[in-house]
């Protein structure tokens, strides 16, 4: 490494909070007013509008930010939600920053800044590199570009030195590409931002039903009697989800929610687009919440379960049918208590009996969740023991009832359909070598745990990011800052500024790409991308802006340009008409059959989803109960079990603003969420300044300086924003089989401060 000074990998602390009025619905006019002011302030009326009138229509581009399912029919005018609309003024602001900018700002005068600050700078125009020794990036050629991260790939001992990094925002066809390079150069080195969300949920389908994606439609959705809503904040995360549950709930639809914190969008939703939903008067939603909780769910679900097999409610006929394991299902439930239950997840008996009564009733039932139930120890067996619930209902190829797996991130599902996994099948790489004429590595590849820890032991030299902000997104952010810091290169591929960009490697590139909201000219004409949903859609996806400078590449541009580097291989092809790419995806990709013909057709077409079909690709060609134990903690007095959210203006790591106006809290991101009672009992006074330290394994982490909030959230937990809190995330604490970080399950002291 030289010499070069660090620059701070943790935003600078600021503790000013200010605290209001808690909101007891989502939507409505706030939600109007937010997207115009951000609107407005971003990228001007005339432009703005433009965007607005194409996001997630037919014929327009997808938006940026979560991968909720667009209505096949009957699609709104604005058929996008309030982050949505941040997400889009975002990336299409009016605002750029070039080398002028960089000349005039060192690294370690932009890590002085804070997340937000970094973002409201403006879109990169040109390639940037910051050279051994230096402080400020400078511009660089694109044809220099590729050839410097072609002499450091070339020069590696081994492929496995080089890690490939994607985040979940990339297209099918820059995710194929990226992928086919990778394993072109020789190693599978395909960590992504799914290994710290949802795989969990993909390792626990796959061995419960052999198949890691969701088994409803948003129709389905839409038309289920009974909805369970599981560790997820949709009112922030996936606004649009609410439509659809207000759409069910009008139906005659009965809604639970399971989440320590009551959150306002599962509450009640004023639809921001009917006249009732602007003037503020909300639609009731869940008829029941259930405060788990953090990491209590095995338990709720145990004590679900019981309820039904009480009320006889279990479905026999697909029991004996389709399942295995239920005898030792059966078995277990019946050795575990109603007390081990109610006390583990803190949920009365009476509570989760009348929650079983709704499941047991139901003739639809639809099973939603997201990362509250993923990012624990036990996130597979979370993400199973719902799978259990559904087995036992046989909701599994019934119309209208299923498993909802929510994603977070657009595209971050066709993402790992188009390849991006350290750990692909062998079926999969045969029909990728056989394609392209290859024989691609079969070890598997570092997951986003792995990288890390390779890049700290020196066994990994180079870091490529396809997309994302790598540094804050990941867990134990000091640990991740020096792993970064070890590489000889890093390269980030990227729209707008962020931390990732300033804890870097000896050299680092940062490579400007164009939008999901931009025009993408190649020299056969316009090209237009393919996105994949979380209900398994795929569709087209075209931008309609000028790009923010005539120096920005697509994404499968810079793909193809760093391959030619690297390999000596010409993939102009590919480049000069995507439909070159989508016809190669057909070749290797299951359900992609005439990809190029399916996919013009206006709203795109479904992949096919075995588990609908009752058809599981498990070893015993069965649906698989699975047995697990009620998760034990052991907390002294002054410990807390902490998990991280996000606020109301953030999606992902990317911040838009400083309030959480669901939630009350303004001005401010630095709190710590505490039960009002143990607030008291710990003498600390709402307002006061703590620092949050967690132990693990010996280590001590340290975030200073959280302001204390008093809350709705169960006794002995707290919660905290995300990213301010990885820094007290072990890399070594992560979910078995999936590796998932346990951003929700770190076990924390509060330390008052000196005044």
């Amino acid at each position: 490494m030289s010499s070069r000074e660090k620059a701070a990998a943790q935003p600078p602390i600021e503790t000013h909070v200010r605290l209001g009025e808690r909101k007891d619905f989502a939507g409505g006019k706030n939600a109007v007013l937010k997207a115009t002011e951000a609107m407005s302030r971003e990228q001007g009326w005339a432009r703005g509008v433009k965007t607005w009138l194409t996001v997630n229509q037919k014929e327009g581009f997808d938006c940026p930010s979560c991968a909720w399912p667009d209505p096949l029919e009957h699609r709104s005018r604005f058929e996008f939600c309030e982050n949505g609309a941040k997400a889009i003024a975002s990336e299409a602001t009016s605002k750029r920053i070039g080398r002028e900018f960089f000349a005039a700002h060192s690294v370690q005068a932009l890590a002085q800044n804070s997340d937000l600050w970094l973002d409201r700078q403006g879109r990169l125009t040109e390639p940037l590199v910051l050279r051994p020794g230096s402080n400020h990036y400078e511009p660089i050629a694109w044809d220099a570009a590729f050839a410097l991260i072609g002499e450091h790939l070339k020069a590696l001992v081994s492929p496995d030195e080089a890690i490939f990094y994607t985040s979940g925002r990339a297209s099918n066809e820059a995710a194929f590409l990226y992928q086919l390079f990778v394993r072109r150069f020789g190693t599978n080195n395909l960590p992504d931002c799914s290994n710290m969300c949802h795989e969990s949920s993909g390792v626990g389908l796959s061995e419960s039903i052999g198949f890691g994606k969701s088994t409803v439609t948003l129709a389905e959705l839409e038309s289920a009697d009974t909805i369970f809503v599981f560790g997820q904040n949709p009112g922030t995360n996936h606004p649009r989800m609410l439509t659809s549950l207000q759409k069910a709930v009008r139906g005659g639809a009965r809604l639970v929610s399971v989440n320590p914190l009551p959150e306002a969008g599962l509450t009640a939703f004023a639809h921001p687009q009917e006249p009732l939903g602007m003037l503020d008067q909300p639609t009731p939603l869940a008829c029941l919440h259930l405060p788990v909780r953090i990491n209590g769910d095995v338990a709720l679900l145990k004590g679900l379960c019981k309820a039904v097999l009480e009320a006889g409610a279990q479905d026999s006929a697909f029991i004996a049918a389709h399942t295995v394991g239920y005898d030792a299902f059966l078995a277990d439930l019946e050795a575990t208590s109603w007390q081990e239950l109610t006390e583990s997840c803190g949920v009365s008996e009476a509570e989760l009996r009348r929650a079983g009564e709704l499941a047991s009733q139901a003739k639809r039932l639809v099973l939603c969740w997201a990362m509250g139930l993923t990012q624990h120890k036990n996130g597979v067996a979370n993400v199973q023991y719902l799978v259990n619930l559904a087995l036992l209902r046989g909701m599994l190829g019934k119309d209208g009832g299923g498993l909802m797996c929510v994603r977070g991130h657009s595209n971050v599902q066709g993402d790992r359909t188009m390849g991006i996994y350290e750990k692909m099948p062998d079926s999969w790489l045969d029909r990728l070598g056989a394609v392209f004429g290859f024989t691609p590595p079969r070890k598997h590849g570092y997951d986003t745990v792995e990288a890390i820890q390779a890049m700290l032991d020196g066994k990994a030299r180079v870091f490529f990011a396809l997309g994302g902000n790598f540094l804050s997104a990941t867990p134990d952010t000091e640990v991740t800052a020096e792993a970064l810091r070890q590489c000889a290169l890093t390269v980030q591929v990227s729209t707008k500024l962020n931390r990732s960009h300033l804890v870097t490697g000896e050299t680092a590139l940062i490579l400007p790409c164009l939008g999901r909201t931009e025009r993408d000219l190649q020299s056969t004409g316009e090209q237009f991308v393919t996105v994949e949903d979380s209900v398994c859609n795929v569709h087209a996806s075209r931008g309609s802006l000028e790009p923010a400078s005539p120096h920005l590449k697509s994404e499968p541009a810079i793909v193809a340009g760093v391959a030619q580097a690297t390999l000596g291989e010409d993939w102009s092809g590919f480049i000069s008409d995507y439909d070159r790419i989508r016809d190669k995806i057909a070749a290797v990709v299951p359900g992609f059959e005439e990809f190029n013909a399916r996919v013009r057709v206006p709203g795109g077409f479904i992949l096919p989803n075995p588990p609908r079909e009752r058809e599981f690709r498990t070893p015993s060609g069965k649906a698989l109960f699975t047995v697990h134990a009620v998760p034990k903690w052991h907390l002294c007095e002054s410990e807390w079990l902490m998990m991280t959210i996000r606020t109301h203006d953030q999606f992902n790591t990317t911040v838009y603003g400083n309030d959480d106006r669901y939630r009350g809290i303004y001005e401010g991101r630095r709190v710590v969420l505490l039960h009002p009672d143990d607030l008291a009992q710990a003498g600390f006074q709402q307002g006061q300044l703590v620092d949050i330290v967690s132990v693990f394994e010996g280590e001590e982490r340290r975030a200073e300086s959280f302001v204390v909030v008093a809350y709705a959230i169960p006794r002995r937990c707290c919660a905290t924003y995300f990213p301010e809190a990885n820094v007290l995330i072990p890399l070594r604490s992560h979910a078995e089989k999936s590796k998932t970080p346990t951003s929700k399950s770190v076990i924390v002291q509060l330390v008052a401060r000196a005044a």
